[in-house]
């Protein structure tokens, strides 16, 4: 019997994103697992460099050598695990990658992480059916997503995210600061779907009542320069910074000075950054959009409030910075319910999924890795 082989189709950072670091993380994880795996990065460099700022040449340019990679790629490989998202990186990648794979001999998994897959699916459904139903299995992350595709009658396996409990966990909270200078945090890319301006102007508000308080937002994006004008428009840019992109041992350490993550966005699936705030055993504050009202309890393990309504998201803030024993319940729930999102529980689950399709030899259960 031949050892497992397996090609995980998928972007990789920079830039930094919730597909990028689960690619990259589950690709780590499975090679520990002593499993041979490749991964075809969906968003490799232009080369020459150049070409990239050529609107008619950088897309020959990026798509030819990604097609020969799956071609060579599927050769070897039993298993092709293709990272999924909306739009038109659904019909210039992941199409491509089902097609090939299947045509090539290899079982093919569509792992689907569009947090906008009901608008996708809305406007393109007829031109995405046939390339889910060319795969062996459709895997997503949330119940959230299992509903999308369920209205349309397609069948999925629900696989969650990972977040590395090693690396994020609570810290020291004797040094978090008082509750008259709190320190909040947001860790998303800078981009629309992400609504930051929305956790700006609740900011904003918050000043009134705690003057001392300071925001961090942590991410890269093309509405930085926005950002950073509105935060100057409504007077609080000197409370403000905004750090860039930041590793992942920084944002674990960004995590542990903070005493409340706040989440904006308009659109989302299972974010890794309301993950990796409950496992960093902060309190969160989050719009109750897509997916995230199937990972936290409003009132339980976080604060949920309607996408932007700046004035909903700082009373839930205030509520927070007010009700200490408040937060420490939510702490306490959000400790205890990231657990299921840990490599031991989610390793057996994508194996579970993988010896399903192929005969290949597993590893055994004795070489667990606990990240």
């Amino acid at each position: 019997m031949t050892a497992l082989r397996i090609a995980i189709v998928g972007p990789l950072a920079p830039p930094s994103g919730g597909m990028a670091n689960q690619t990259c993380q589950l690709a780590g994880l499975l090679r520990q697992e002593g499993i041979y795996v490749e991964v075809v990065q969906v968003n490799m460099p232009y080369w020459p460099a150049w070409t990239g700022r050529i609107p008619i040449l950088r897309a020959p340019f990026r798509l030819v050598p990604y097609l020969l990679r799956l071609w060579r790629t599927a050769g070897r490989v039993q298993i092709f695990h293709v990272m999924a998202n909306s739009g038109w990186s659904w019909h210039l990648f992941v199409a491509p990658a089902v097609w090939l794979g299947r045509f090539r001999g290899a079982r093919v998994v569509i792992n689907y992480r569009g947090g906008e897959a009901e608008t996708f699916f809305a406007k393109s459904f007829f031109w995405v059916r046939p390339t889910l139903l060319a795969a062996d299995q459709i895997v997503v992350p949330s119940d959230f997503l299992a509903e999308v595709f369920g209205k349309r009658n397609v069948a999925t396996t629900i696989i969650p995210n990972i977040v590395n409990l090693s690396l994020f966990s609570p810290g020291d909270r004797s040094e978090r600061s008082t509750v008259n200078a709190p320190r909040l945090v947001v860790t998303r890319n800078l981009e629309a779907i992400y609504d930051i301006s929305t956790a700006l102007r609740a900011f904003a508000l918050l000043l009134s009542t705690f003057p001392d308080a300071r925001l961090t937002v942590a991410g890269s994006g093309p509405e930085r320069n926005a950002l950073e004008a509105l935060a100057r428009e409504i007077g609080v840019a000197e409370a403000v910074s905004f750090t860039g992109r930041l590793d992942n041992a920084d944002m674990a350490a960004l995590y542990r000075s903070a005493d409340m993550v706040i989440n904006p966005s308009r659109v989302d699936n299972m974010p890794n950054s309301l993950l990796e705030a409950l496992a960093s055993g902060v309190p969160v504050v989050s719009t109750n959009v897509g997916g995230v009202p199937y990972i936290v309890q409003d009132g339980k393990s976080a604060l949920l409030v309607p996408p932007g309504n700046p004035q909903a998201m700082a009373a839930a803030i205030t509520k927070l910075l007010s009700e200490p024993a408040l937060a420490q319940n939510l702490v306490r729930t959000g400790l205890l319910s990231v657990q299921r999102y840990a490599w031991p529980k989610v390793r057996e689950q994508w194996l579970s999924a993988y010896q399903s399709l192929t005969n290949a030899a597993f590893p055994s259960s004795e070489k667990r890795v606990s990240p």
